[in-house]
C-alpha cells in the first residue's frame, strides 16, 4: 500500500528514531531519506550483513546494531520514534517488546508497528476460522515463532505501557494488487485485513 494512505512516516524529519528488528535496513532508510536520525536493530548478524551492503550500494550510512528489541541496549528516553515493520512487531514477545519500547522513547515519543491482523492469523492458512480467538498468543509455525494478541490486550498493554493509542489500520488490499503469498488469496485479502498498523504515543 502506498505511504500516502497509510502515513507511517508522517513528520520524522529531525527525529532519533529505531527500527525494531530492521532486518535488511530499508525502512530504516527511508527514515533516513526523509531526514531522521535512524538506528537499525537486529538479532540476526546474516540480516545486518545485507543491510550493511545496501549501505555500501546506495551509499546511505545510519547505525546498525546487533540486539534484541526484548532487551535493547539502548538508554532510557533515547529515540522520538519506534517503529517496527514486521520484525518486532511480530517475532518478539509483547509483553517483552512494547515495555522495552516505552523505556527507550522520550515523553511525546510515537510508536508504530506492523504485523499481521489478527483475523489474518486465527484463519491461517486458508480462508475460514481455524483457531480460537480466546488465549491467542503464541503461533509456533514449521519454520518460525510469531506472536499476536488480541485488540483489546493490545490496548491494555499499551496503556499499561504508558502509551495513548492513536490509530488502528486494518489493511485491505487495493485494487490492481498482486501477491505472491501462498497462505491467503488475494480475493480474501480484498474483504478481509492481512495486515494491521497500529500507532501510539507515549503520554
Amino acid at each position: 500500500m502506498p505511504e500516502r494512505e497509510i502515513h507511517l512516516l508522517d513528520g520524522v524529519d529531525g527525529l532519533d528514531a529505531v527500527e525494531l528488528g530492521c532486518g535488511t535496513g530499508y525502512v530504516s532508510a527511508w527514515l533516513a531519506r526523509l531526514g531522521a536520525r535512524p538506528v537499525g536493530l537486529d538479532n540476526s548478524p546474516s540480516q545486518l550483513a545485507t543491510a550493511r551492503r545496501f549501505q555500501e550500494e546506495f551509499g546511505l550510512r545510519f547505525p546498525l546494531v546487533h540486539g534484541d528489541a526484548e532487551r535493547a541496549p539502548f538508554a532510557d528516553a533515547s529515540f522520538d520514534l519506534a517503529i517496527s515493520e514486521y520484525g518486532a512487531a511480530i517475532w518478539c514477545h509483547p509483553y517483552a517488546w512494547i515495555p522495552e519500547a516505552a523505556r527507550i522513547l522520550r515523553p511525546g515519543g510515537r510508536l508504530v508497528f506492523l504485523g499481521h491482523s489478527v483475523l489474518a492469523m486465527l484463519c491461517s492458512p486458508g480462508a475460514r476460522l481455524i483457531r480460537p480467538q480466546f488465549g491467542m498468543h503464541r503461533f509456533d509455525w514449521s519454520d518460525a515463532t510469531e506472536f499476536q494478541i488480541p485488540h483489546g490486550e493490545m490496548i491494555r498493554l499499551l496503556r499499561a505501557n504508558g502509551f495513548e493509542v492513536e490509530d488502528l489500520l486494518e489493511l485491505q488490499a487495493p485494487e490492481g494488487a498482486t501477491t505472491k503469498a501462498d497462505w491467503v488469496t488475494l480475493e480474501w485479502a480484498r474483504r478481509f485485513p492481512t495486515d494491521e498498523v497500529w500507532k501510539a504515543r507515549k503520554v
